[in-house]
Parts: structure tokens; C-alpha cells; sequence
């Protein structure tokens, strides 16, 4: 019976896994900042915006600050980097 159990737990946690491998930023859209607004205070902090797209839950943002080229993720809440 001890076997069952841990087989059965074992199966759970698998069948669960692909839950786990959810989205970056786990933010409701109702929550979500505009990305021009994103884009207004990156401008700021002296980045020249090329495109911002929504992947895995996020602002992926790709610019170039000076001569570096850039690629972050930034929480579409705060405007967090969560990924660089």
C-alpha cells in the first residue's frame, strides 16, 4: 500500500509539472501598465526603443542604450526588469 502512495504522489507531481512552467510575469492584463508608458521612462533613462513585444507574460523590450544592445523583460506591473 506504501508503494500505491508514493507511485500515486510521484504521478501527481508529474501530471502537475506543466503547470509550474507557466509564464514569466504573472500579472492580470487588468493590472498591466500601457507599454507606452514603459517605453516614455525608458526614453528617460536614456534608451533608444527599437520594439516592444508581450512574451511569456512580459515587456520584452529590445534598444540600445548607447553602443550596448539591449533585451529585457520587464514586469508589465511595475516595470520591473524580471530578465536581461
Amino acid at each position: 500500500m506504501k508503494k500505491l502512495t508514493i507511485l500515486g504522489a510521484f504521478i501527481a507531481t508529474l501530471a502537475a509539472a506543466p503547470a509550474f512552467a507557466g509564464d514569466l510575469c504573472s500579472v492580470p492584463q487588468a493590472e498591466w501598465q500601457p507599454k507606452e508608458a514603459l517605453q516614455k521612462q525608458l526614453e528617460a533613462d536614456g534608451w533608444a526603443i527599437k520594439k516592444i513585444n508581450v512574451d511569456e507574460g512580459c515587456y520584452e523590450v529590445y534598444a540600445k542604450k548607447g553602443d550596448q544592445r539591449m533585451e529585457a523583460y520587464f514586469n508589465p506591473k511595475t516595470f520591473e526588469i524580471v530578465k536581461q
